[in-house]
């Protein structure tokens, strides 16, 4: 399953009979999973650019898993008793489809704060558990991507020549805190490219966002168990200079 995006060099970990449920109920889900992710790049512009949030990547596969049918959906579960309402929870998902009866819910986490991983595992468990969901999906950067940042950054750095702080006022406007982290962070290297890039890094790719580690660390403690789980990260190989 997904072999096309192991080779591309993509992590993915499927949990709690979730490979056997996709390949077996709904292999299609696979399939366009597949075609949307093995299609993807991110010039190092739009990495610098974008820094957080919902960048330019995001947005691309957003709209591309659109194209396939996978659609934002609010799941409302109401527990009722004697006709009496007594409970109502509301869980938004980015991206649902289903396929035969088998209800697939996939969220992107590019770069948030790592806490929303509880966040889409929690509601993925809760779904799971109300019979509403059948497998649940997080995409997320690599670990190969979190780990190459500071070289790509500085390798970008050096590439355009900069060699003061005003030149990357064409990519993005640092804060006055920003300015002043990334003057330490150059005293301390001693070079230019490698402090900005660790300063940068730092404040927008932190060990504190979402990315591989944080997610495997938190399946791995049972976050999200029992519900079947496909998880995907996005390799460094994406990057395009």
């Amino acid at each position: 399953m997904l072999e096309q995006l192991r080779k591309l060099g993509f992590e993915v970990l499927a949990l709690h009979h979730a490979e056997a449920i996709i390949s077996k109920d709904m292999p299609q889900s696979a399939i366009e999973i597949e075609s949307v992710l093995q299609e993807i790049s991110l010039p190092i512009e739009e990495l610098i650019r974008g820094g957080g949030g919902e960048g330019k990547l995001t947005q691309r596969i957003r709209h591309a898993l659109a194209d396939y049918g996978w659609v934002k959906h609010n799941f409302e579960i109401k527990k009722t008793v004697d006709g009496e309402e007594k409970e109502s929870l509301s869980h938004e998902i980015d991206h649902v489809k289903t396929f035969d009866g088998w209800t697939f819910a996939l969220e992107i986490e590019w770069n948030n704060k790592d806490p929303f991983f509880d966040r889409d595992l929690e509601n993925f468990k809760r779904l799971h558990a109300d019979g509403v969901i059948s497998v649940g999906a997080i995409i997320t950067r690599g670990s190969s991507l979190q780990n190459s940042m500071r070289d790509l950054v500085t390798r970008f750095s050096r590439d355009q020549g900069f060699s003061d702080i005003e030149n990357l006022r064409d990519y993005y406007s640092p804060t006055t805190r920003q300015i002043e982290k990334i003057r330490r962070a150059i005293k301390s290297a001693d070079d230019f490219h490698t402090g900005w890039a660790n300063a940068f890094v730092s404040d927008k790719f932190g060990e504190a966002t979402t990315h591989w580690r944080k997610l495997e660390d938190r399946v791995h403690r049972g976050v999200g168990n029992p519900c079947p789980l496909l998880l995907i990260g996005i390799p460094s190989s994406v990057v395009t200079f």
